[in-house]
Formats: structure tokens, C-alpha cells, sequence
């Protein structure tokens, strides 16, 4: 059964040559940060005595809150005081990039891709439900300021993932087709969003469980950008783009 599926996530991506753009979640995909955001949370409700001062599970982390927009976790911590809850947000986004600045570290593979990327001359835009400071402290500290051309942001969306709408922004923005792009996703909402948009998800294993991931409906999942079932669809796309390019001439 997983041959059967790795083959078709070899062709899926064949299918949209030639590529004209890649789009990139952040958080959990570009670096694994899900572990900083955590402690965050931990550290913080703990200071209020949430749950009794009983520290949130990895397991109720990942479930309720990793992936989801930050007005959706202030209700979920605060449901009849949502403006504390959006207080406890901005303070807990200020603690965790402070605690990222220190510990942020790329996905294995990642400069890889991203040099696949730039030889084939297409075009990339992170596209991300994190606040607009988090987002920018997360790309320069991996070194990407000046890969991605667009960074499109939930909060400037009328919708944020698992909505389609950012990543419709993003192949506006970058002027590109969604027959001819593909994303990079680790989370439910967000391979929700891109499927949404019409795009093929390609799903990070970064912490979120495989079976979850899966109920989203992404083309392929990979540990991580080193992944061979990645390259060897990537291959595929390098003969489908070959092979157009001699029809072509």
C-alpha cells in the first residue's frame, strides 16, 4: 500500500510541470518549534495556575493548539474572558521568541530544498498563521530573509488557515498558478488550507501524528526534507519538466 501511494506522490508532483512556485509553512515546517512553543505555554499558564498548575501534555498541545490561530487558543484557554485571553497570547508569543532566538534550528534538509529551489528559478512565499513578529524573527534567524519573496500572514487575511484564503493571497501575490505550485505543510489546519486552495500538500512528520495528518488529505507525507520518497518525487519532476522543455523546442 505504501508503494502504491509513493508512486502516485511521484506523478501528483510530475503533474504540475513545469512548476512555477513553492509555498512553505513556518512554524514546524521551516524549523521544529513546536517543543518552544510548548514550553512557552507550559511556563505561562503554570504562572496563572491553569488546570491546577497541572503543565499541559505534549499530547493536549498537539492536539488543541499546535497549528491553530491565536484567537482560536485564547478561547480555548480563556472562553469567558477572551480579551485576557488575547493578553495571554501576545505575552506568550513575546516569551516564545525569546526562547526561539536561542533555539531555533532548520529542518534536516532544508537548505537542500531550498537550493533545489532557487536552480530551478521558481518562485516562494512562506505563508504562515504565526504573528508577523514571530514569523520574521524565525526566517532571518534560519538565514531566509532574502529567499522568500512574500511572506503572507493570517492576521492580514480576512481568514487564517485552515481557510484557504493565505494561500490564495500567495499564488496572487507571487502571480503564479495553482496548477503549477506546490506546499509544504506540518500541520492539520494547514494542510487543510493549502488542500482548500487546490494545491498538492506535501505533510511534514515534524511532531504531529502520521494518521492525523492524513485525515487532511495530503498528496505525500516525509520525515523531512532529506526524506527520499521527497527526492525521488522531485526527480519525477525534474523528467516531466525535462521532457517539456525538448517537446517545446
Amino acid at each position: 500500500m505504501t508503494g502504491t501511494a509513493d508512486t502516485c506522490s511521484s506523478s501528483s508532483l510530475a503533474k504540475l510541470a513545469p512548476i512555477q512556485a513553492v509555498l512553505f509553512d513556518v512554524d514546524g515546517t521551516l524549523c521544529d518549534t513546536d517543543p518552544i512553543h510548548h514550553r512557552a505555554f507550559v511556563d505561562l499558564l503554570q504562572e496563572i495556575n491553569y488546570n491546577n498548575g497541572e503543565p499541559i501534555s505534549e499530547d493536549f498541545f498537539i492536539k488543541n493548539i499546535a497549528g491553530k490561530h491565536n484567537e482560536e487558543i485564547a478561547e480555548l484557554f480563556f472562553p469567558d474572558d477572551i480579551p485576557r485571553g488575547i493578553k495571554f497570547m501576545v505575552d506568550k508569543e513575546t516569551y516564545f521568541r525569546k526562547l526561539a532566538a536561542e533555539h531555533i534550528t532548520a529542518i534536516e534538509g532544508l537548505y537542500k530544498v531550498t537550493k533545489w529551489i532557487e536552480d530551478h528559478g521558481l518562485k516562494r512565499a512562506a505563508v504562515t498563521n504565526a504573528p508577523k513578529p514571530n514569523a520574521e524573527l524565525m526566517i532571518a534567524k534560519l538565514g531566509l530573509t532574502d529567499f522568500f519573496q512574500a511572506v503572507i500572514l493570517g492576521d492580514d487575511c480576512e481568514h487564517a488557515k485552515p481557510h484557504p484564503e493565505p494561500y490564495q493571497k500567495a499564488l496572487e501575490v507571487l502571480q503564479v498558478s495553482k496548477e503549477h505550485t506546490f506546499v509544504f505543510e506540518d500541520s492539520v489546519s494547514g494542510i487543510k488550507a493549502g488542500v482548500a486552495a487546490g494545491m498538492p500538500v506535501i505533510g511534514i512528520t515534524t511532531r504531529n501524528p502520521e494518521d492525523m495528518l492524513m485525515q487532511a488529505k495530503p498528496t505525500f507525507l516525509i520525515k523531512n526534507y532529506a526524506d527520499p520518497k521527497l527526492w525521488a518525487a522531485l526527480e519525477e519532476v525534474d523528467k516531466a519538466m525535462g521532457a517539456e522543455n525538448g517537446a517545446s523546442t
